[in-house]
């Protein structure tokens, strides 16, 4: 895993993270506890700050970055609430997203915009700069349109998800351990 630090400032990881190796966390990120980061995920903080809530999961490829306050633009953090499942290959650039989402595999998430809690973003679907997602609902296209209602066994969802990946990481944490344990062997019995 790589933790960069830039212009002096370090990530903040908090208790049973876990990054893969491939992945790169940059200066002005949080993780909160029982987040995971999966391989060849960027958080890149350096223009402004990433938090990651508890129990999140960043799968593979996915990329998340800030927006910088200047005299043309107004900054933007990218803030990922809790129990949130980010898809693989996703881009989060200086967004929103609350509590108990799932963002569908490629999708895209502009500045400003807000997911609000308990939304479903389906797969390859471009959330505009600005665009506030309403609670409860799917939301599929590019750009997206409020599709209908989620049901009880989509928002039951989010939490199993969560989990789900809580656990998943953990047997990862613990394989590494074995692994690195195997390594130590190794190396006493090649001396």
């Amino acid at each position: 895993m790589s933790f960069r630090q830039y212009q002096g400032i370090y990530p903040t990881i908090l208790e049973r993270v876990w990054v893969d190796q491939s992945a790169v966390v940059i200066g002005k990120c949080v993780l909160a506890e029982d987040v995971s980061i999966w391989p060849n995920v960027t958080l890149r903080g350096d223009v402004n700050k990433i938090t990651v809530g508890a129990r999140s999961n960043i799968q593979d490829g996915a990329v998340l970055h800030t927006t910088h306050d200047s005299d043309l633009t107004k900054g933007s953090q990218c803030i990922v609430g809790q129990e949130v499942t980010v898809g693989h290959n996703v881009v989060l650039h200086g967004c929103t997203i609350e509590d108990e989402c799932l963002i569908g595999m490629g999708a895209v998430v502009l500045d400003h915009a807000v997911v609000q809690r308990q939304v479903l973003v389906g797969a390859n679907s471009l959330v505009p700069s600005g665009k506030v997602l309403e609670s409860g609902y799917l939301y599929l296209g590019s750009p997206v349109k409020k599709i209908r209602p989620l049901t009880e066994k989509e928002r039951a969802f989010f939490k199993y998800s969560a989990t789900h990946y809580v656990k998943l990481k953990n047997e990862y944490q613990a394989s590494e351990l074995v692994v690195s344990s195997l390594n130590e062997l190794d190396a006493d019995y090649s001396a």
